[in-house]
């Protein structure tokens, strides 16, 4: 016999059954601080904004910036030769090291005449589109804590992500999906903290979707009848709003009532963002897929371009997870395997932003933990080490000059020489061209103001166009 719940906590329980994991993510971890209203709900920004979304693609490992985008003919000129360094991962000291070339030859692409190597061909055909920074440098030499560092800014604790302080201080303009989507095989180094909340309300963490033929597996109705869900809907609506009215000091009621109201719209619109069976045979080509693709970078950039027109704010790509990735201590050939899966697919995706009209107020952004060194221990090694000290990363559109170089590193790649970039830079630059100051961005936590760029961090106002 059907048997009815004793009290409203049961009946909670009950009706959240079926909504699935995808849409209560972080629900019941709003907190008190957070809009009782509604949370999420679209915020201004400081100023005018440039760009009104990022699609952010971590290249997990560390890839090599003298070999990818920082052409230092110095170092190919004098390969092999040895020479003095006073940092040898992380470690502060005199060391004799070894000069290593790059694997693959450089080039100057597009009328900006902007240097790229090999691995990136596709990349390079639409590279007057990009802004290279080759002086931006971190804190730490470790994988787990660069990786938090160029997700939170703080290389040390775990603190909210980017993509949380987006949405937090944006909120979106889609409560039938979330704000911040994170499309990612495996996670990176620093696990799920890479698109955690931390301190913020839960309602802001990215949601994790696993690429696959089926990656939304448990965003299905509680009941099979629509209408019969919505009447439950309602129902519950009632019942919170009674409670609500009689509590007016439980500040986190009004978001966990939004927060099924999310879910039940979710049910509605998530699968068709994630459906490419309306694209053009054209279009999966620019990404390199066809329809039978359910997974690879191709299909996690396209489905990216879809959220994004859909109003989701921050969507994550991470192409490799903590293994098989950017690596490459042993063997620099691992870099060619890595470029060529994820080569076509960010210049599909700029290519299709651009034809759809979407490049200008969708700001991209391409960066890695850190570089790799340009020296190793002797003329033997096939592989580089672990390199925070300079590397490379880039944007596209959103407000980014295009064809741009910004930064030098000195004649070997070892340090900045010219301009430098810390993450934190970088990081103020990112909410700078979506209109928000990263010093006014704060959220009160155990006694202070916390914000992304910690008490550092300058824009880069000559990238801006």
């Amino acid at each position: 016999m059907q048997s009815f719940p004793r009290s409203r906590r049961e009946f909670l329980q009950r009706a959240a059954g079926g909504f699935g994991a995808l849409a209560l993510a972080g629900m019941l971890a709003e907190q008190a601080q957070a809009n009782p209203a509604d949370p999420l709900a679209p915020k201004k920004s400081h100023f005018p904004a440039k760009a009104q979304r990022v699609i952010f693609i971590f290249s997990t490992g560390g890839v090599s910036h003298v070999d990818t985008f920082d052409h230092k003919p110095k170092l190919i000129a004098d390969h092999g030769k040895t020479i003095t360094i006073d940092n040898w991962q992380g470690k502060k000291g005199t060391f004799e090291r070894t000069l290593k070339k790059p694997n693959w030859a450089f080039a100057r692409h597009g009328k900006s005449g902007t240097w790229v190597s090999g691995l990136f061909p596709k990349l390079a055909g639409v590279i007057d589109d990009v802004c290279v920074f080759n002086s931006l440098y971190g804190d730490h030499t470790g994988h787990d804590k660069a990786t938090m560092g160029m997700h939170t800014g703080s290389f040390n604790f775990a603190r909210p992500s980017i993509g949380s302080w987006v949405s937090y201080g944006l909120g979106t303009v889609n409560r039938n999906l979330p704000s911040f989507v994170v499309l990612a095989p495996h996670a990176p180094y620093t696990g799920a903290q890479a698109w955690g909340s931390d301190f913020l309300p839960g309602c802001h963490q990215g949601t994790h979707i696993v690429p696959g033929p089926n990656p939304l597996p448990n965003l299905k109705p509680r009941v099979p009848y629509p209408d019969l869900q919505a009447m439950e809907l309602d129902l519950l609506r009632s019942v919170n709003s009674a409670h609500r009215e009689s509590r007016a000091a439980e500040a986190a009621l009004d978001a966990q009532i939004r927060a099924f109201e999310t879910a039940y719209g979710m049910q509605q619109e998530a699968p068709e963002a994630f459906a490419l069976t309306g694209e053009t045979d054209a279009t999966l080509g620019l990404y390199g897929i066809d329809r039978k693709t359910t997974a690879g970078f191709g299909w996690q950039c396209l489905v990216a371009r879809r959220l994004a027109e859909r109003g989701v704010r921050f969507i994550e790509l991470i192409d490799v997870g903590s293994s098989a990735n950017w690596d490459s201590h042993g063997n620099m050939a691992d870099h060619e395997r890595l470029a060529k899966a994820i080569d076509q697919p960010i210049a599909g995706l700029i290519t299709d932003l651009k034809q759809r009209g979407l490049l200008d107020s969708t700001l991209i952004v391409w960066t890695t933990e850190f570089g790799r060194t340009p020296y190793n221990l002797n003329a033997s090694a096939m592989g580089r080490e672990h390199h925070h000290q300079v590397f490379s990363s880039w944007m596209a559109g959103g407000g980014v000059k295009g064809g741009v170089t910004y930064g030098t590193s000195d004649e070997y790649g070892i340090n900045p020489d010219v301009d430098p970039v810390h993450v934190h830079d970088f990081h103020a630059t990112i909410l700078h061209l979506l209109g928000m100051d990263h010093e006014k961005l704060t959220y009160r936590y155990a006694g202070r103001d916390f914000r992304l760029t910690d008490v550092a961090g300058e824009v880069v106002t000559d990238v801006i166009a």
